[in-house]
C-alpha cells in the first residue's frame, strides 16, 4: 500500500467493452458556458460521445446521471476529440471529431431547464468532411499566424498532411521518407509542425514551406493538388532521439520559455524552438501518458507522466517532486478546472475508467489498541516453557508430525532386456505423491520413441510406461546408455526428483559378421588370468555352437565399420582391430567390462587388464583435426552468412527506395542483383546447416575416440577410479560441443590446469596459473603438445590428484637434465 496516492474527486466507468486511447481525452468548455468551468469530453472506439460535468456532493462520490450532460452514438469510431475555434464567423469554441475516414465539427449548447429534469443539451452538426485516406491523427491551430480562428491538419496513414481552413479544404502535402505515422503537434510561435518519424528522428516542417511546396507524386485527382510549380517540401530541423515517441506537448508559459516535449519508450525530451535540446531525463518504467503544465518557479516546466505500473509521477525538468499511485494505467492525462476544485488530474484508462483526483496522502487511521496490563507469573511461565521444550523434544524424536519422505518412498526401475524388446519403465511410490513427471534421454544418435510421460497423482500403487530406444542416425554412438528423471511434488508441496540410469546392449548397435584378417588400428589388452573363451564372453552373439574353442568374433556395426575381437589360445592377450580408430570404443569397452564380470562372477579380486601402449596419439589427433575443421567452416559460413546478409538488406533500402520514388527511375539491374544474393543465402544455408549436422556427427566419433584414449590410459599406468575420474573431467568436459564454447579450448584449459598442478615437475610449475579466457584457437598444435605432454608425465610417475595438500616431488627424467639445472619447463611449451 502506497501512502502518496491519486485521491479520488469524482470517478466513473464509461460504458462496457469500449476501448479508448491518447487522444479520445479532451478537457474544456466546450458549451462555452463562461463559467469557467470545463467539461470532459470522451469519444471511444465504440463510436460514443459523451460529456461530463463533474458536480459531486463530497469527495470520493460516484458520478450521478446528470453529471453525465450528452451521450450520443455516432455511426463511425472516434479516434480523437479537440475543442477550438473550429467555426467561420464566430470565436465560440466547437468540438471537433476525427473518424477514420470524417471529420465532424458539431456545436455543444445548453438550455437552461424550466422543470425539475434540469438544463438540456445538445449536439448540432456544423460542418463535416469525408476523408479520401485514412486518418491517424489531429492537430489545430492558427497556422500562418492567423488570430481569432484555428486552422485543422489531419495526419493519413500513409503519410499525407491534409490541412481544412475550417468549412474548407486548404490543400495536402506527404511527408518526405514517410512509413509509419507518429505524433503530431503545431506550435504557434515559430509556425511549424513537429512529428517523430519512423525514422525515430524529432522533425520540424515549416507552415510556409508545406504551403508552396509541391507534391512529387499525385494520388487523387483534386485540383489543389496537381500544382505546376513551387519548392520541395524539405525539413527545417531533425533531431535523432534513437526510439519511438507516444506523444508530442508544446508548451509556451509565461514564467518559462517555450518548448517541445517529446515522450520517448524510455526517456523524456526537451527541445528548444530550434531543436537544440534543453534537457533529458532517462526512465526506468515504461510511461504511457504525459502533460507539461506550468510551473511556480520561474523558468521550470512541471510535467506528469504516467506509466505501466499504475502511477502518476511529477517532475519539475528532470526533478522527481512527487508520486502519486493510481487504481488503473492511464493512457489519457489532463488538468481541469471546476466549480469546488482547481487544477483537478484527469485521468483515463484503455478500458474507460475515468478519474478526476488531487495529490495527497492516505494515512492509514487504524490504531493499535491498548494492551492489558497484567502481572507477570514466573511460575505459570517456566510451566509453560517446559511444556513446549518436552513438545519439542518429542518431536524431534518422532522426526515431525508430518510423514516424511525417504529416499526409497519414490523408486523408478528400468528393465532392458538384451533381445531388444520394448524397454518398460516402472514409477512405484510408498506415499501419495503430485504432479509426477518423468523424462528420459539419450544421447544422439540414438533416440526414444516418447521421451516425456506425465501423471497427475501416484499414490501406493505402480505406474508402468513402455517405450523403445533405436539408432535414428548414420554413425555409431558414443555411449550405450541414458537417464531417467521423475519430477515430483510430496504431499506438503516440496518438490523432489528421483533419478536411475540405464544400459543398452551392444546388440542395438551392431551384429554377427564375418571377421576381417587385416586392419588399419588394432588394440591389444592384456590380462592377469587365463585365457576366456570368446563364446563365455559373447554368447548374446556366438549363441549355440559346436565348436568348444571360438578365438575370432567379427561385429559389424549398423553405421560404421567391422570389428574383429581375437582371443589368444596360449597367451593372455586379447586383441580388438578396426579400420576406423572411433570404432574401436564400443567393442574394447565391452571386452573389458565382460573380462572383469566373468572374474567377479568366479570370485576372483586380482583381476586386472593391462595395455602395454603406446598410447595411439596420431589416430586420434587426426579425429580432432577434422572436429577443427568444421568448427571453422561453421566460423566462416557464419561470417559469409552476415556479409551477404547485410548485402541482400542494403539492396532491398534501395529497392524500396526506388519504388517510393514519386518520379520513377531505372532500377539498374537492382531487381537481379537482389535475387542472386537471396540465391546466395539460401545455398550459404543449406551449407552451413550441413555443415552442423556433419560437425554433430564428429563431436560423437571424437567422443568416442577420447573416451577409448581414456580407458587406455588408466589400463596403460593402471589409473585408481577418482583418477579416472579426474582424466574423464578433463577429456570430457562438454555434453555438447558449441561455438561459444567448444572442446577443444574446454579440454586445454583442463590439461594445463592439471599439468601446472599435479602433474608439475617443478615449484615454479606450480606457482604458474591460467588466466586467460578461453576462445577458439587458431589450431589445435597446443593442444596437441599439452596431451602428448600429459602422456610423458603420466609414464613417467606423476599421479593424478586434486588435493591442494599434496607435495608434488620433483620428476627426474633420465638422460636430461631437471628444471633447476636448466631444463625447459612447462612455461616454455606453452
Amino acid at each position: 500500500m502506497s501512502l502518496f496516492k491519486a485521491r479520488d474527486w469524482w470517478s466513473t466507468t464509461l460504458g462496457e467493452h469500449e476501448e479508448f486511447d491518447l487522444g479520445c481525452l479532451c478537457v474544456a468548455d466546450v458549451d462555452n458556458s463562461g463559467s469557467g468551468n470545463d467539461k470532459i469530453i470522451i469519444g471511444s472506439y465504440k463510436g460514443i460521445l459523451r460529456v461530463y460535468s463533474p458536480q459531486p456532493s463530497k469527495p470520493g462520490a460516484t458520478a450521478q446521471p446528470e453529471e453525465l450532460i450528452l451521450e450520443i452514438q455516432l455511426q463511425d469510431p472516434i479516434l480523437q476529440v479537440e475543442v477550438g475555434k473550429f467555426v467561420s464567423g464566430t470565436e465560440l469554441l466547437h468540438l471537433a471529431v476525427l473518424h477514420p475516414r470524417k471529420l465532424s465539427v458539431f456545436a455543444v449548447s445548453g438550455t437552461m431547464g424550466t422543470v425539475e429534469h434540469g438544463n438540456q443539451y445538445q449536439l448540432k452538426l456544423m460542418y463535416e468532411h469525408n476523408l479520401q485516406r485514412t486518418a491517424c491523427n489531429l492537430t489545430y491551430g492558427g497556422f500562418g499566424g492567423i488570430k481569432g480562428r484555428d486552422l485543422m491538419c489531419i495526419q493519413s496513414m500513409d503519410g499525407m498532411l491534409i490541412f481544412f481552413e475550417q468549412e474548407s479544404y486548404s490543400f495536402g502535402r506527404y511527408l518526405p521518407g514517410f512509413l509509419l505515422p507518429g505524433p503530431l503537434k503545431y506550435s504557434s510561435r515559430s509556425d511549424s509542425f513537429i512529428t517523430v518519424s519512423s525514422s525515430r528522428q524529432v522533425e520540424n516542417y515549416k507552415y510556409q514551406v508545406l504551403a508552396v511546396a509541391t507534391d512529387a507524386e499525385t494520388k487523387q485527382n483534386s485540383e489543389q493538388q496537381k500544382l505546376g510549380s513551387g519548392k520541395k517540401l524539405t525539413k527545417d530541423w531533425i533531431v535523432n532521439i534513437g526510439e519511438q515517441a507516444l506523444d508530442i506537448c508544446i508548451v509556451s508559459f509565461m514564467q518559462a520559455a517555450s518548448s517541445i516535449f517529446v515522450l520517448g519508450e524510455r526517456n523524456l525530451f526537451c527541445f528548444k524552438e530550434n531543436g537544440q535540446l534543453r534537457f533529458m531525463k532517462k526512465m526506468e518504467y515504461s510511461p504511457s501518458c504525459f502533460l507539461p503544465y506550468g510551473s511556480v518557479s520561474e523558468g521550470t516546466i512541471n510535467t506528469l507522466i504516467g506509466n505501466h505500473n499504475n502511477m502518476l509521477l511529477i517532475y519539475q525538468d528532470v526533478t522527481l517532486k512527487w508520486a502519486a499511485q493510481l487504481s488503473h494505467i492511464s493512457v489519457a492525462v489532463r488538468v481541469a478546472n471546476f466549480q469546488d476544485l482547481k487544477c483537478v488530474v484527469v485521468t483515463l484508462s484503455d478500458s474507460g475508467h475515468l478519474q478526476c483526483s488531487y495529490l495527497g496522502t492516505d494515512p492509514s487511521l487504524f490504531q493499535a489498541p491498548k494492551v492489558e496490563s497484567r502481572e507477570l507469573n514466573y511460575e505459570e511461565m517456566d510451566g509453560e516453557l517446559k511444556e513446549l521444550q518436552r513438545v519439542i523434544r518429542e518431536a524431534i524424536k518422532s522426526q515431525g508430525i508430518l510423514p516424511q519422505i525417504k529416499e526409497d518412498d519414490l523408486n523408478v526401475t528400468i528393465l532392458v532386456s538384451p533381445n531388444l524388446d520394448e524397454i518398460p519403465v516402472t514409477i512405484w511410490s510408498r506415499l501419495a505423491v503430485q504432479n509426477v513427471k518423468l523424462s528420459v534421454c539419450v544421447l544422439p544418435p540414438l533416440a526414444v520413441t516418447q521421451d516425456k510421460f506425465t501423471f497427475a497423482e501416484v499414490a501406493g500403487t505402480s505406474r508402468c510406461v513402455i517405450l523403445s530406444v533405436f539408432l535414428k542416425r548414420s554413425f555409431p554412438p558414443a555411449e550405450l546408455g541414458g537417464d531417467a528423471a521423475v519430477s515430483y511434488s510430496t504431499q506438503t508441496g516440496i518438490p523432489r526428483i528421483a533419478h536411475c540410469k540405464f544400459s543398452l546392449p551392444l546388440k542395438l548397435v551392431c551384429q554377427q559378421s564375418q571377421p576381417s584378417k587385416n586392419a588399419t588400428n588394432k588394440i591389444t589388452i592384456e590380462t592377469n588370468k587365463p585365457p576366456v573363451n570368446l563364446l563365455a564372453l559373447f554368447p548374446d552373439f556366438l549363441g549355440q555352437s559346436d565348436d568348444d574353442q571360438i578365438n575370432v568374433l567379427g561385429l559389424k556395426l549398423f553405421s560404421g565399420a567391422t570389428t574383429t575381437v581375437l582371443a589368444s589360445k596360449t597367451s593372455r592377450r586379447y586383441r580388438v582391430q578396426c579400420d576406423q580408430f572411433e570404432d574401436l570404443w564400443l567393442i574394447t569397452k565391452e571386452i573389458v567390462q565382460r573380462l572383469q564380470e566373468n572374474f567377479a562372477s568366479q570370485g576372483t579380486q586380482d583381476f586386472m587388464c593391462k595395455f602395454p601402449g603406446p598410447i595411439p596419439l596420431l589416430e586420434y589427433f587426426e579425429l580432432i583435426d577434422k572436429h577443427f575443421e568444421l568448427r571453422l567452416n561453421a566460423e566462416k559460413y557464419k561470417e559469409l552468412l552476415s556479409e551477404r546478409a547485410v548485402q541482400f538488406r542494403a539492396i532491398q533500402r534501395r529497392l524500396l527506395t526506388h519504388f517510393k520514388d514519386k518520379t520513377p527511375t531505372p532500377l539498374r539491374n537492382l531487381d537481379t542483383l537482389l535475387d542472386g544474393t537471396y540465391r546466395q543465402l539460401i545455398a550459404l544455408a543449406d551449407a552451413a546447416e550441413e555443415n552442423q549436422t556433419d560437425l554433430c556427427q564428429a563431436f560423437t566419433r571424437l567422443k568416442s575416440a577420447t573416451q577409448l584414449i581414456v580407458l587406455l590410459i588408466s589400463l596403460w599406468q593402471g589409473l585408481s577410479k577418482d583418477q579416472v575420474i579426474i582424466l574423464e573431467a578433463a577429456f570430457l568436459p562438454l555434453i555438447q560441443d558449441t561455438q561459444e564454447l567448444g572442446w577443444e579450448e574446454s579440454v586445454d584449459a583442463a590439461i594445463v590446469h592439471l599439468l601446472r598442478n599435479c602433474l608439475s615437475k617443478s615449484s615454479k610449475d606450480q606457482a604458474l596459473s591460467f588466466t586467460s579466457q578461453l576462445a577458439m584457437p587458431k589450431d589445435t598444435s597446443r593442444l596437441k603438445k599439452h596431451m602428448t605432454l600429459l602422456c610423458d608425465r603420466l609414464s613417467k610417475g606423476a599421479q593424478l590428484s586434486l588435493t591442494t595438500d599434496s607435495t608434488q616431488q620433483t620428476i627426474t627424467i633420465p638422460g636430461k637434465l631437471t628444471t633447476e639445472q636448466g631444463e625447459c619447463s612447462l612455461d616454455t611449451v606453452l
